[in-house]
């Protein structure tokens, strides 16, 4: 709680003052001029104004510390103590940077404030946004779901060509949920720092050539050739933990797949740079464009959206890369040109 201060209105002080000091000099005329002994008159006079100017300019001084400065000492304790901030001990001639330095905490503050509102602001519309793209998301499957099970209970069950074909629908849907309930638990461990990170010492050589081993078929679908840029093909040991490197490879060639072009290609290289290895995934496919760089970490953000959900997908693929390499304490880079192609880079730390 800060402490009220009640100030004394100068006007009032003034008025007093200047109301003393006239019955002064009424006084002070009156024994001069109808006192015989004018010469004693006047030392006496003298004598007293310099003894009521003295007590005057300390009287003055002690209202001025008591009812003003001693309550803003007080505002400005309070201030130091709701912002954590050491307290300085000013000199009584220093009445004045109080007043400076309270005048300067509350410009700061009011700019902090201001900063943070802002920061709400956007918070709140990040989370209005993620909760939308997440009721979306979600509400794709279980509609596809409830509209084949609805089928199936109103007579499609006993017949032999819709039931298989719906039931297998049915099981993809239902697998495209799971999916994205394990990525949201992914993400959100990760952001809580609640999933373990274990590095160990591995060839990213190796991991690379079996992800794209893995990804084979994928890519055979869209005749899209993976591989390994020729001058790279030979060990390079990192320090990271692998199987959550492995699942951030995985998503870069899953998704220059999904948004390559047929007969397209996807070549990765290794760049030595002393403490690390950057790694780049070069696609040729149909990019993106610069404006929609900054935002395609983001979770459920989608570059086309109807042409993503066709592709399948959670839409949470590039966020989940970004949080595993933050993990790592790395980050990743993307650059893209539309209709030429996209790479994304990030450095690992080499083994010792």
């Amino acid at each position: 709680m800060f402490v009220g201060v009640k100030v004394v209105k100068p006007l009032r002080v003034i008025a007093v003052s200047a109301l003393i000091m006239t019955l002064i000099c009424i006084a002070t005329g009156y024994l001069f001029f109808l006192t015989p002994n004018r010469w004693n008159i006047t030392t006496i006079a003298v004598s007293l104004s310099i003894v009521l100017f003295v007590i005057s300019f300390f009287l003055f001084r002690f209202i001025y510390k008591r009812f003003l400065i001693q309550p803003i000492y007080e505002v400005y304790r309070n201030i130091a103590r709701f912002r954590k901030l050491k307290e300085r001990n000013f000199g009584w001639n220093e009445d004045h940077q109080v007043e400076k330095e309270i005048n300067f905490i509350l410009l700061k503050w009011s700019s902090e404030s201001r900063e943070e509102m802002k920061q709400f602001k956007q918070v709140e519309t990040y989370r209005r946004e993620f909760l939308s793209n997440v009721s979306h998301e979600l509400k794709t499957p279980i509609f596809s779901i409830q509209g084949y099970v609805h089928t199936l209970i109103d007579g499609g069950i006993e017949d032999q060509d819709v039931n298989q074909l719906y039931l297998n629908k049915a099981a993809k849907s239902i697998d495209r949920l799971i999916n994205i309930v394990a990525d949201l638990e992914s993400i959100s461990k990760l952001e809580a720092g609640e999933l373990d990170i274990e590095p160990r010492t591995f060839d990213l050589n190796d991991l690379v050539k079996d992800v794209i081993e893995s990804l084979e078929l994928q890519a055979k679908e869209k005749n899209i050739k993976l591989f390994v840029s020729a001058g790279d093909d030979k060990p390079f040991y990192v320090f990271a933990d692998k199987d959550r490197i492995r699942q951030v490879i995985v998503n870069l060639l899953v998704n220059s797949i999904k948004y390559g072009k047929k007969d397209g290609q996807t070549e990765i290289k290794f760049n030595d740079q002393g403490e690390t290895v950057m790694i780049d995934i070069a696609d040729n496919g149909i990019g993106v464009e610069q404006y929609q760089l900054p935002r395609l970490f983001e979770r459920f953000y989608r570059v086309d959206k109807s042409r993503s959900r066709e592709q399948g997908g959670t839409g949470l693929g590039l966020s989940i890369v970004k949080h595993i390499l933050e993990a790592h304490h790395q980050s990743i880079f993307v650059e893209s040109e539309l209709d030429k192609g996209t790479t994304f880079s990030f450095p690992l730390k080499k083994s010792k």
